[in-house]
């Protein structure tokens, strides 16, 4: 098995959302901080990380996710699906 990354644009966040299996992820990498993205067999869990503080925020589904990280995502935000 091989580890595989790419860039993904902030307009197929959704769809890969959408796909994501139980051992991918996405991580968004702000000025700010890093925001990781994985999901379990029933909801989505978003992972904010800064220097000192992580928080865990829980999600039930695409559209809950998304409403969340839109206020999240800065400007300049790289975001990679993995």
């Amino acid at each position: 098995m091989t580890y595989q990354e790419r860039e993904i644009s902030k307009n197929q966040l959704k769809k890969i959302l959408q796909t994501l299996d139980l051992d991918e992820g996405i991580r968004i990498e702000n000025k700010s901080n890093m925001i990781f993205l994985n999901r379990s067999a029933k909801r989505y869990c978003i992972n904010i990380s800064t220097q000192d503080n992580e928080e865990f925020f829980y999600r039930d589904n695409v559209k809950n996710v998304l409403d969340f990280l839109n206020e999240k995502i800065e400007e300049s935000a790289a975001i990679f699906s993995y």
